[in-house]
């Protein structure tokens, strides 16, 4: 397996083809990922993320912390899970200054992060869960809020008294509702040992399905003998 940096071009592809949201997101730096076989698997980009002030949490201002924002790749690829490390390794190399990347599993696609927790991510906890998130929820699909506001601007706003709820019943459907996300799963990769030293106090344990259990490594090690 081996990355090579994106073009836009890429990045426009992997994003609108191979990731769920069907969006292309601001982006500082892209990968492209190619498997043994030569074969290109899609992209891994990084980005200042929907947050200007993403890092001042952890005292860092822009520049120092960068947001996952696209694993877009189309399943080619040997491990996910190593195309991101790769990629952590190589964004390191090229933003010497960047001291943390952040990223969110997002709960509403019942994603638990084991990518990241297979990469050795700080798991930071479930952020948002439960509440109204601006989406609205028209004939069983989930409308963005940034499509509703499109709309309201081709339409001339709203009108005096008028919600975004209200509006979205008069344009395109009266049985819609609001959309209550189940919020997104926060993860940290600390890029220095000083850095990882001061987020481990935000650790918490990793999410895990519903019956999971961890594997006895000792059955293994017992066969093999």
């Amino acid at each position: 397996m081996r990355l090579s940096i994106a073009t836009p071009a890429a990045i426009k592809f992997a994003c609108l083809n191979y990731h769920y949201a069907r969006s292309v997101p601001a982006v500082q730096a892209g990968f492209n990922v190619f498997n043994d076989a030569g074969e290109w698997c899609g992209i891994i980009a990084y980005g200042g993320g929907a947050n200007c002030n993403i890092g001042s949490e952890y005292g860092l201002v822009q520049g120092q912390c960068l947001e996952l924002v696209r694993v877009a790749l189309n399943g080619k690829q040997e491990y996910t899970s190593k195309a991101v490390a790769m990629s952590l390794d190589a964004l390191k190399k090229r933003f010497p200054l960047c001291q943390l990347v952040v990223s969110y599993a997002d709960a509403d696609q019942s994603h638990l992060g084991t990518i990241y927790q297979a990469t050795n991510w700080i798991y930071a906890g479930h952020l948002s869960e439960n509440r109204y998130d601006g989406k609205v929820v028209v004939n069983g699909k989930v409308v963005h809020g940034r499509t509703i506001s499109d709309a309201q601007k081709k339409h001339g706003g709203l009108k005096p008294g008028q919600s975004r709820l209200d509006f979205v019943r008069e344009h395109f459907s009266r049985s819609a509702t609001k959309h209550i996300t189940k919020g997104k799963r926060k993860y940290l990769f600390p890029l220095s040992k000083k850095m990882r030293k001061f987020c481990e106090q935000f650790r918490q344990p990793y999410p895990k399905l519903p019956g999971w259990q961890k594997i006895d490594r000792s059955t293994f090690r017992a066969q093999a003998e």
